[in-house]
Formats: C-alpha cells, sequence, structure tokens
C-alpha cells in the first residue's frame, strides 16, 4: 500500500526521468544545459495554460478553446498593433483582456444554462476560429512592433523571459490553489457542486472564476505566442487544447473534477515538452509525433478512470 502511495504521488517523476534517460542514450546533444533551457522555453506557453486548464479540471468543468483563443487574442493584438496604431503594450493587454472575457463567458454560459462544458467550450472554439479568419483574411498578420518581439524572444540574463513568465504563473497558481478560499473552492464544486451549494458556496460565481482564470492564462500564453513568432496567425493554436489537457491529466488533474494539484500539471508540462523535443533531435516525423501523443492521452485518461474507480480491473 505504502509503494502504492508513492508510485501514485512521484509516479509521474519516474515517467519524466525515464524519457530524459531514453532520448538521452538516444542522442547526447538532448543532455546540454542549452537544450534543457530550450525545453522551458518552449514549454512556457504550454504551462501557462496548463494552470487555467487545471484550474477549470479541478472545479468540474473543461475548456477546448484554449488553443483557439492564442490564434483569436494574437490576431487581435496583431492587428491592433498593424492596422489600428494601437500601442504595443497596450494591444497585447487589451489582447488578454479580451480572453479573460471569453473565459467568463464560457464559465456564464455553461453555469446558467447547464450546457455541458466539452459542447459549450467546443462551440467558443469553432467561434473563435472563424472570427481569426474573418479578421486576419485567412494570413498571418506581420509587422508587428520590435518592443513586443521581447516577451516571447527576449532573455533576461541567461534566461528566456518567457520562462520566468511561467515561474510568476506557477507560483501564482499555487497560492491560487493551496492558499486561498477560491482555490479549495474549486476543489469542493469539481467534488460535488450540490454539496459545495448546500454549504452556502456561490457556485455558479466559482465556476465562472475558474473559466476567467484559465482566459487570462490562455491570454498570457497567446501574447507570448504572438510575440515569438512575430505574428498573429490564425492558425496557430490548432490542436494545442489537447497538448494542455494531455499535461494537465497526464500531471493526475482528473477529468472528473476534485482531484489533482499543479504540481503533477508541470510535470505533465515537462513530459510533454521533453517528449516533443526528444522526438525532434531523434528525427521522429510529427505525424508519428501526433500519434505518440495521442496514445499519451489516451492512456493517461485510462489511468485516470481507473484511479477513479471507473474501469474496474482484476475482475472486479
Amino acid at each position: 500500500m505504502k509503494i502504492k502511495k508513492l508510485l501514485s504521488k512521484y509516479g509521474i517523476l519516474v515517467i519524466l526521468l525515464v524519457l530524459i534517460v531514453i532520448f538521452g542514450a538516444g542522442n547526447s546533444a538532448f543532455l546540454t544545459v542549452g537544450n534543457f533551457i530550450n525545453i522551458l522555453r518552449q514549454i512556457a506557453i504550454l504551462a501557462i495554460i496548463t494552470i487555467g486548464m487545471s484550474c477549470v479540471l479541478i472545479a468540474g468543468g473543461i475548456d477546448l478553446s484554449v488553443g483557439a483563443q492564442l490564434a483569436f487574442v494574437g490576431v487581435v493584438s496583431a492587428t491592433l498593433c498593424t492596422s489600428m496604431n494601437v500601442p504595443p503594450l497596450l494591444a497585447c493587454l487589451i489582447g488578454v483582456i479580451l480572453a479573460t472575457v471569453v473565459g467568463i463567458i464560457n464559465g456564464l454560459f455553461i453555469s446558467y444554462t447547464h450546457v455541458p462544458p466539452l459542447i459549450a467550450t467546443l462551440a467558443t472554439q469553432r467561434i473563435l476560429n472563424g472570427l481569426s479568419y474573418i479578421i486576419s483574411g485567412g494570413r498571418p498578420i506581420y509587422g508587428l512592433d520590435e518592443k513586443i518581439q521581447f516577451i516571447g524572444q527576449g532573455y533576461v540574463g541567461a534566461i528566456p523571459f518567457p520562462v520566468i513568465l511561467m515561474v510568476v504563473c506557477i507560483i501564482l497558481g499555487f497560492i491560487l490553489l493551496n492558499k486561498t478560499y477560491m482555490g479549495r473552492s474549486f476543489y469542493v464544486i469539481g467534488s460535488n457542486e450540490e454539496v459545495g451549494r448546500l454549504s452556502g458556496l456561490k457556485t455558479k460565481l466559482v465556476s465562472t472564476v475558474a473559466y476567467g482564470i484559465c482566459g487570462f492564462l490562455s491570454g498570457i500564453g497567446a501574447i507570448i505566442m504572438m510575440s515569438r513568432i512575430n505574428s498573429g496567425s490564425p492558425t496557430v493554436g490548432n490542436g494545442y487544447e489537447m497538448d494542455v489537457l494531455t499535461a494537465a491529466v497526464l500531471g493526475g488533474v482528473s477529468v472528473s473534477g476534485g482531484e489533482g494539484g499543479l504540481f503533477g500539471a508541470i510535470v505533465g508540462a515537462l513530459i510533454i515538452g521533453v517528449l516533443s523535443n526528444g522526438l525532434i533531435i531523434l528525427n521522429v516525423s510529427e505525424y508519428y509525433q501526433m500519434v505518440i501523443k495521442g496514445i499519451v492521452l489516451a492512456l493517461a485518461v485510462t489511468f485516470d478512470s481507473i484511479k477513479n474507480g471507473k474501469i474496474k480491473i482484476g475482475g472486479e
């Protein structure tokens, strides 16, 4: 029983270490300090949005619109900068606010209509995808101010600026989930919304806040992405929600709600980053990478179902 608990708690770290050993043995270039810094830079956006997705999952929801928000916010902010002469930092701030509003709308719509979160956020995804193509004309928007480039490409000493933003978001996320009333409320309504309501929690407000936080962090990720590729692209977030969901579930955040934490979710994001980086270094085709990531997501969700008793094993 003690070993089982240890595996449940630290098994995700074992998986990460095994992947590092495998890819390091396959190519010594993987084990360089420069490559590890590169991995951290690469997962910064993924980790930041995974924090938001974790809040929503813990509160009993799901948000499939986070990838579309990457594209939508990038396109809107880039358009504001290039076509409307809005100051770069203000354009970025407007983009983050817009993403937060999208998250709040998701939360309000789901809370008051009781439409399944999967369907509601899938609808939001389609709407945002369509708007991104309409605004951009289906083409990337170039010509961004050089000041914006620092957000996604700059360094503070030897540390990439996106990594610093990621660390700040992780710290704030830990404080939110572990030290605040709102964070504890996410776990309560995710475990049993009716119990939360009878306990006096404003369940609709709590759920809306979770989606708002997810939108806010998606907005930050979108600005980093726009800065990194130096354009607002309507295709940039395609399928990104699957990587975010995989990272969160792989890290032990339950799709059933009420369970999980940021430590596992961030390690899950690291596993996705290591997996992607290692496969590229080993010259594995992008198409095979998609298959492997899909298998990882399927295994993570299956393990989550077994852990929560939805799948019985051993003839039970």
